[in-house]
């Protein structure tokens, strides 16, 4: 009897460990789906700043044409450790020049490596797992025509138990959530303003408060968050919260001005550079969807 019952156990066991394995292991994006798709540079060009690329990936205190030479080194604190922007220029050893564009979506969609390992969610996939095959096909393009930088990335200062990437994977099941936050009926303009907001500028990802594992508290979308670095709170966008007409916002986009001639500050400095660059078209959308999420 006490056979059966260990067997049973370890049968048990085995099957759980299985099914962890399962539920936790690196996921990869179907090849099909970039199938037959020609990228095209200007809107790489587009897309890299929307999704605000060079803020994170470009060396400290870059500025101006510096912000393309994308050798990484910026420092991220949070709870969890200090994480630093890997080089990806066009290196083929240093940076990410040998990627193909099935690498580059992998990491975007599932913050999967090429080498299957899993990326800590400082790289907002969380946002980026919603981009379209056209966009990372066209983003990839446009990286492979910028600087190549031979500076190996610096190590993230992870310490135990959250440097055991495999974890990951866990954290993966439960906040990897592909689709769209806001589902309200919204027309075309506040449907590219929903893509550009929640998947390309990764807005939630300091604007949306998180749990104690990291999580974004969807419930509480955009309703603003403390500053990971500890220094003050970033503030919500809500329209109970945000009272400035669309207008209002697509212009602090364009130029940094808020209506009482006030500028940015901060980390929104780097934002406003990168936004500056959209279309007045894509502006207003993001001011449209922002005044269609729910208080």
């Amino acid at each position: 009897m006490a056979r059966r019952i260990l067997l049973f156990a370890a049968g048990v066991v085995t099957v759980v460990g299985l099914t962890g394995l399962m539920l936790t292991r690196p996921q990869r994006v179907d090849e099909a789906q970039l199938a037959g798709i020609s990228p095209d540079l200007t809107r790489g060009e587009s897309v890299f700043y929307a999704a605000g690329c060079a803020s994170c990936h470009s060396a400290p205190d870059a500025s101006g044409d510096e912000k393309l030479v994308l050798t990484g080194g910026r420092r991220f604190q949070t709870d969890f450790g200090t994480f630093v922007a890997p080089n990806i220029s066009s290196d083929p050893e240093a940076g990410i020049g040998s990627w193909s564009a099935l690498d580059l979506a992998n990491a975007l969609i599932h913050g999967t490596g090429p080498k299957m390992e899993h990326y800590y969610p400082a790289f907002p996939y969380t946002s980026y797992t919603n981009m379209t095959a056209e966009d990372i096909v066209s983003l990839h393009a446009f990286l492979n025509t910028l600087p190549a930088v031979a500076t190996e990335s610096d190590p993230h200062e992870i310490g135990f138990p959250f440097n055991i990437r495999r974890s990951l994977g866990g954290w993966k099941f439960l906040y990897l959530k592909p689709g769209w936050v806001v589902q309200e009926d919204l027309n075309d303009q506040e449907q590219r303003g929903r893509y550009l907001v929640e998947a390309l500028g990764h807005c939630a990802e300091c604007h949306t408060p998180r749990n104690s594992l990291g999580g974004l508290k969807r419930d509480l979308w955009l309703a603003g968050a403390p500053n990971p670095n500890g220094k003050g709170r970033i503030p919500g966008l809500t329209t109970n919260q945000l009272d400035w007409s669309e207008a209002d916002i697509a212009e602090y986009l364009k130029s940094g001005f808020t209506p009482d001639y006030d500028s940015a500050g901060g980390e929104m400095v780097e934002v406003i550079e990168n936004t500056s660059r959209l279309t007045d078209s894509d502006r207003l959308a993001i001011a449209a969807y922002l005044k269609a999420v729910p208080k």
